[in-house]
């Protein structure tokens, strides 16, 4: 029976290899099982130098025929690169290389004198992809083989750091007292109006792929579940084809009773702050990695830095300022697009709001105050954006809770209150004030690691042209 306290060890391996490359003196001359793939196999005739990787490290293997059987060495010294391979063997400090005099010796690094091994699956020829060959290939091929491309240490990196967040961002969330919930993804209506839906049947019945899980956030804060969020997807049927959207996104959502727009946006900035002050302290090494990669393609290194707090709040009527000022054409009641966003921008390049649209470009259930107007009279509302330079990271705001309101707006955007029965039924007995957002995961990724792609950060990534792998 395995050591269950040492959850690395497993029916294929007593260590991983970075257990072994940290190990030190403490593991010096212990014998070792380690799996991985064979990123490079040298030598011929009675030695061979085995060069293996896992998702913690790499490590050489020297193989030596008169140690092993002969049959196993002849295998493993003709294997395929990428074949996966167990060996067993002794750790063994490598002969540290010659500096000359007066200099200090570099870190002792460590091999594997192996007795014993395996090829648990070998590699066909050619990859279509290299793993560790600095070749640039086109991201189209890259996500076909997804699970190669996985393999590169930058692209591993990404994905490591992604999971962080996830779990940088939710230990936030529960520490200012939000539970999680899930949502329903098949609906009935739409969540905020639009024609942005997926249709599909539910048995007899037409239904959609949930937009958000906007609706049925609020519909759990009105019975009593004060602070919600949701990690989980959303589907948009826009055809949009830019370095930023997708049609299937993963997104954190809270909401929150007895909240107004200006609460909800101090939780977000403050779990914006406490991701980027963990990944900080804790995940430097995977930032490395990925600079390693950007500095290998003539790409800028990137930094963390923690962003300060509060974030800066610039009105929607300060922005449409700043956009004229900049020298752009824009109008109050206008879309703030990329190109205005780009004047926004150069005074304030990092994390920023933008709150108080008017109420005729929000969704029915943003709340407004009837006396809160901008300086030509149009109506305002607690809706706002988060954007990080020109892109735009979250929409939120305070919720409407007046049923009579919510019933008159969804009017107004034309569209049948009897539809959305199901949602303004829950407002007829009593409504907290509440509020909320939803911040796409993968533009979070898209800021921490420099990438310019929103598909680069997203595993199986979905648009307008690929659903596989």
């Amino acid at each position: 029976m395995r050591d269950s306290s040492d959850w690395h060890s497993t029916a294929y391996r007593t260590h991983t290899i970075g257990q072994v490359v940290s190990g030190g003196s403490k593991i010096l001359g212990k014998e070792v099982s380690i799996a991985g793939y064979a990123e490079t196999v040298r030598g011929r005739g009675a030695i061979c130098f085995l060069m293996l990787r896992d998702g913690t490290g790499n490590i050489q293997a020297f193989l030596k025929k008169d140690n092993m059987e002969a049959s196993i060495f002849d295998s493993i010294q003709s294997a395929t690169r990428e074949s996966t391979i167990k060996v067993t063997g002794t750790v063994a400090q490598k002969r540290p290389p010659k500096v000359p005099e007066g200099q200090q010796l570099p870190a002792p690094e460590y091999e594997i004198n192996v007795s014993s091994g395996e090829i648990l699956a070998s590699a066909e020829t050619p990859l279509p992809l290299g793993v560790t060959d600095d070749v640039n290939v086109g991201l189209d091929v890259r996500l076909d083989n997804r699970y190669l491309d996985l393999r590169r240490s930058h692209v591993n990196a990404i994905f490591q750091l992604r999971s962080k967040v996830l779990q940088y961002g939710r230990e936030h969330l529960i520490k200012e007292g939000f539970m999680e919930m899930n949502s329903p993804k098949i609906i009935a209506s739409a969540s905020e109006g639009g024609t942005n839906l997926f249709p599909m049947m539910y048995f007899d019945t037409p239904a959609f792929l949930s937009q958000s899980p906007q609706l049925y956030k609020q519909l759990a804060v009105l019975g009593g579940l004060e602070r919600v969020f949701e990690i989980g997807p959303a589907f948009r049927a826009e055809k949009h084809d830019t370095y930023r959207h997708l049609n299937e996104f993963i997104s954190f959502d809270i909401e929150g009773a007895w909240m107004d727009d200006e609460d909800v946006m101090g939780v977000q900035e403050r779990m914006i702050n406490h991701i980027w002050t963990c990944v900080a302290e804790f995940d430097q090494n995977l930032i490395d990695i990925i600079n390693e990669f950007r500095i290998s393609q003539g790409d800028k290194s990137i930094t963390v830095e923690i962003p300060t707090i509060p974030f800066p709040r610039i009105s929607y009527c300060d922005a449409i300022e700043i956009v004229k000022s900049g020298g752009a054409e824009i109008n109050w009641g206008d879309d703030i697009e990329s190109h205005h966003c780009d004047i926004i921008a150069s005074k304030y390049p990092g994390f920023h709001f933008i709150p108080r649209w008017p109420m005729a470009m929000k969704p029915f259930y943003i709340h407004h105050k009837e006396n809160e107007k901008s300086s030509t009279g149009g109506q305002l509302s607690r809706g706002f954006d988060l954007n990080y330079g020109r892109d735009e990271m979250t929409s939120g705001g305070q919720r409407e809770h007046r049923v009579e309101v919510l019933e008159q707006n969804l009017i107004n955007m034309d569209l049948d209150p009897k539809d959305f029965s199901f949602y303004t039924d829950g407002f007829r007995y009593g409504a907290p004030p509440h509020a909320g957002w939803g911040l796409g995961v993968a533009r979070l990724l898209m800021v921490l690691t420099g990438t310019g792609n929103v598909r680069e950060v997203v595993l199986f990534p979905r648009d307008r042209s690929r659903v596989t792998p």
